[in-house]
């Protein structure tokens, strides 16, 4: 008799939580997960005030992983990077990308690193692997921006800026970016 009365007091609180989120609908669309897809979207509107909060939010849905070791992978990588020490940074997102080869956030923080370390063409090979898993990445495309530029393709540099620039058009690095490697390619064609 017990195990049938507490049966009946659980059905009956999963009852009461049910109305009670339809009677709020607001309570339960905040608990619901915002995609990445939408939060690109919502940070693409030119008049977004709030613009730096949504750019949190997307790195945070960008940062999972799906995986318990290749969030830690990540996190170890980047803050090895912060660190300075670039090995151990090599070190474990080089097995981030082995363990979880589909989470694009693991192929830029080692983009990342590459960078640092003044090598191009696996950066470049990094954030095609990113581009392709990430197509709005906007943090890998001002990284190509970067390289293209350092490595005097001022019209790739452009290219790169300009399409993070699309998706991001709020982040002050892109605009001036796009603006300093604009003003570099009109006076070479003077």
């Amino acid at each position: 008799m017990r195990s049938i009365a507490r049966l009946h007091n659980i059905a009956l609180a999963a009852a009461l939580c049910a109305l009670s989120l339809l009677a709020c609908p607001n309570v339960a669309q905040a608990q619901v997960p915002t995609t990445a897809d939408a939060l690109l979207d919502r940070l693409a509107t030119p008049d977004l005030r709030n613009w730096d909060v949504v750019e949190d939010e997307i790195m945070m849905v960008w940062s999972r992983s799906g995986s318990a070791a290749g969030d830690y992978l990540l996190e170890r990588g980047r803050a090895a990077l912060a660190d300075g020490d670039l090995q151990a940074a090599h070190d474990h997102l080089t097995a981030l990308t082995d363990h979880v080869p589909d989470f694009a956030e693991g192929w830029n923080a080692r983009a990342t690193l590459f960078f640092e370390l003044d090598r191009y063409g696996p950066a470049i090979a990094d954030i095609q692997r990113v581009l392709a898993l990430e197509p709005r990445h906007f943090g890998a495309l001002t990284g190509l921006g970067f390289i293209f530029e350092e490595m005097g393709d001022l019209d790739g540099a452009l290219a790169a800026f300009r399409a993070a620039q699309a998706i991001h058009p709020h982040r002050e690095e892109i605009n001036a970016s796009v603006a300093r490697v604009s003003r570099a390619l009109e006076g070479a064609a003077l």
